[in-house]
């Protein structure tokens, strides 16, 4: 299967030679890189840290913009891309080269990544590579806590395949019964029936299933019952989540409230 991007944290991101194969590959990518990081800037002929630019950067450089969806609301950030910066030692490569800028708009803190793609990319495209990464550890946190990916205690190869591709079929399995749940729930939200609870998460239906099958029980109204309960309050802290973040945002932002 073809990639279509590459994404990585900063071991990855502050190898030029990794950047180089990538290129290579004709693989656009957002890589994150340190603070102490070094980019070619005029041309190549100076260079200077990423955090240095990123403090001399006015107010107007910053948009607000949407990385996906976290597991209470949207993360929204602030980026600033510069596309005039970070021209590595190859410029026959075709594409173009920039720095992505990350502040988070409650604590302020800045990440930052090196960009490369082999045709024009807008912003609402690098945010949206930059956030695939997180999707991809939180699946593999959501396989260590949901069906111990990590539990295994074996050391030859055959043995801890086996095991792998088991829990990772567990995994397949909640995550489609949550996606069909997802789908159930938007059939009723059409209806414009609101039921006071969340979609049912992958956590809840490895609850469910355990109380209900893996577990011989004989009271299944009562586990119903706290299943019911233990989403209403979820459903309530999330609103209450939208509620404040909305509150902390400052209200002369013009773009806020605005879905990305």
């Amino acid at each position: 299967m073809p990639a279509g991007w590459g994404a990585a944290d900063e071991a990855y991101g502050n190898s030029s030679v990794f950047r180089a194969g990538l290129r290579e590959h004709a693989l656009g990518y957002v890589l994150a890189v340190s603070c102490s990081h070094v980019v070619p800037i005029d041309g190549g002929k100076t260079g200077l840290r990423v955090d240095r630019i990123a403090a001399d950067l006015p107010n107007s450089a910053w948009h607000r913009r949407s990385a996906g969806a976290g597991s209470k609301d949207p993360r929204f950030y602030h980026w600033a891309w510069l596309d005039d910066v970070c021209t590595d030692a190859d410029p026959d490569d075709g594409g173009q080269h920039s720095l992505l800028i990350r502040k988070n708009t409650t604590t302020g803190e800045l990440a930052f990544y090196r960009c490369w793609t082999p045709k024009p990319a807008t912003l609402t495209q690098l945010v949206r590579v930059a956030g695939i990464r997180w999707s991809i550890e939180e699946s593999f946190q959501s396989a260590k806590s949901q069906v111990g990916l990590d539990q295994h205690q074996v050391r030859r190869w055959d043995s801890w395949h086996r095991f792998t591709t088991l829990t990772l079929a567990a995994l397949a399995v909640l995550t489609i019964c949550a996606a069909d749940a997802a789908d159930a729930t938007d059939a009723v939200d059409q209806g414009h029936t609101d039921t006071g609870l969340i979609t049912l998460t992958v956590n809840e239906i490895r609850r469910l299933i355990n109380a209900c099958i893996i577990r011989p029980i004989n009271d299944l109204t009562h586990r119903l019952h706290w299943s019911g309960w233990r989403r209403r309050h979820q459903a309530r802290a999330r609103r209450a989540h939208y509620t404040r973040r909305l509150n902390l945002e400052p209200s002369h932002d013009p773009e806020r409230r605005q879905p990305y």
